[in-house]
């Protein structure tokens, strides 16, 4: 994603994978957040064993799905506007079918079927594995939906198919859903409640990357930090677990440390983490392990207290102010990056100047920033009126991007003169003389090519930099290769 924006990145179509055999044509799209790109991955993998492979090219597709994100208005409007797309192409290719994957689908259910009449199938997050039969109710020419969902980690016996990295980086989902009911969310309800995975089917998807030369990988869940595995199971049924399960249970510190020693040379990230659920084993855990990067991603929302409790955050001001200052004692240079909502109903400006105030107090690496958007079925949807003018929104939204730009700088600025460790993920955007990785603090490096190679680990000293992007000169090869 885009570090300093309002709105999250357009969809990506997946990179055409073949399985020899293969004869039918499937085209994937992915909006929204990384949880929708890996859920993805899943899905190619499924209908890899029927009989589909991966393209790019929508007009020869026989399967087009796209996975969707309902956690703003905007982005249910810009898959709208794809299904326009979809629906000009399958005009002149009367075999091609349409399917819509993901929250959204969750979220309109049947209506998908009448709203949009180019959609032949629904299907939620938790029912991919019923892709197969899905799939042939539609070429017997029924429509088709399944969005049940599921109280267990559904696809935690399932090799994705690598689509969306670049042989270098890579997904590793260790829960799914979410508990924490915040007022303004969809999640809850589109994906159901929150359950974790087996670590050892985490440990083998960890293996199997590095085996086939990830460099790597990051732990992914809608909130990483409640990671709790103790046999099965809702976290809700831990209290009923027995004294052995209890005593053996794996939280996501533990968790953490596995994953480090089990794979030594590999990078490790996670994300999100909830200001309420993240413990100080987890901070200790990172600055332990010199594989698990010093880098988290804290959403904080809202710099007021009393917004906070509208928004059902389970954290007050000081309290994400008092874990910024623990971090910091912990792990020294690690980078923080947010998350916000400006706008929310019955915000003052007064209230949104004290997140200007928490912005200035922490000065994050970076940041993800957007406006209210009322989404349908929540509790601030149902309670509280969005009575935030549009203009209002957008002023303040405005406020907190060049503030956050302003902090942006001042952290970039800190390494001119260091030497870091960045893992090449690609060639520049700008230049194809350049490489571009980042560093622990996930800040994007770029520096000269000479002679390393994509995924190689180089010590790079930053000479310049500019509000998101460090550069400077390779000086060799880290010990880490």
């Amino acid at each position: 994603m885009e570090k300093i924006i309002d709105e999250k990145k357009q969809g990506q179509s997946l990179k055409v994978n073949a399985k020899e055999g293969n004869s039918r044509k499937l085209y994937i799209e992915s909006y929204g957040c990384q949880m929708n790109f890996s859920d993805s991955e899943i899905v190619a993998s499924i209908l890899a064993k029927e009989g589909y492979n991966t393209t790019q090219n929508l007009e020869e597709a026989d399967l087009v799905l796209v996975n969707t994100c309902s956690i703003r208005d905007k982005a249910e409007q810009t898959v709208r506007k794809r299904l326009e797309k979809y629906n000009a192409v399958k005009r002149l290719n009367s075999k091609m079918k349409v399917g819509v994957l993901g929250c959204m689908a969750e979220r309109l259910k049947e209506k998908f079927l009448d709203e949009e009449k180019i959609v032949d199938m629904v299907v939620g997050p938790d029912a991919y594995k019923d892709l197969p039969n899905l799939i042939k109710e539609i070429e017997s020419g029924r429509d088709a939906v399944n969005v049940v969902l599921s109280k267990d980690e559904t696809y935690g016996d399932i090799s994705p198919v690598r689509l969306a990295t670049n042989g270098i980086n890579a997904l590793v989902s260790i829960t799914r859903g979410c508990d924490n009911m915040c007022t303004f969310c969809v999640v809850p309800f589109t994906r159901g409640r929150e359950r974790s995975r087996d670590p050892q089917s985490i440990l083998e998807e960890v293996n199997d990357l590095a085996s086939k030369g990830y460099k790597e990988i990051m732990l992914l869940g809608q909130n990483v930090d409640s990671y709790l595995w103790y046999g099965g199971g809702l976290k809700k049924d831990f209290k009923n677990a027995s004294e052995i399960e209890k005593a053996t249970a794996t939280s996501f510190s533990n968790l953490l440390a596995l994953v480090a020693e089990e794979q030594p040379k590999m990078r490790i990230r996670f994300s999100t983490s909830n200001p309420q659920d993240m413990t100080e084993d987890v901070l200790h855990t990172v600055a332990k392990y010199p594989n698990i990067c010093n880098y988290i991603h804290l959403p904080f929302q809202s710099g007021n207290t009393r917004i906070l409790k509208e928004m059902n955050r389970q954290h007050t001001r000081e309290e994400y102010m008092a874990l910024i200052d623990k971090i910091n004692e912990i792990i020294p240079n690690c980078g923080i990056s947010q998350d916000i909502i400006t706008g929310f109903p019955t915000e003052t400006e007064e209230e949104h100047q004290e997140t200007i105030s928490l912005l200035e107090y922490v000065k994050f690496h970076f940041g993800f920033m957007f406006k209210y958007s009322e989404r349908p079925g929540t509790m601030a949807a149902r309670k509280l009126e969005d009575d935030i003018p549009e203009e209002v929104k957008k002023r303040r939204l405005t406020e907190i991007v060049d503030a956050q730009r302003t902090h942006s700088a001042y952290r970039t600025n800190q390494f001119i003169g260091q030497t870091v460790e960045v893992l090449i993920e690609r060639e520049s955007k700008k230049s194809d003389q350049h490489w571009s990785g980042r560093n622990e603090q996930s800040l994007v490096v770029v520096f000269p090519k000479e002679n390393y190679k994509s995924g190689d680990f180089v010590m790079v000293k930053i000479n310049d930099c500019t509000s998101a992007t460090l550069k400077g000169i390779p000086v060799g090869l880290s010990d880490n290769n």
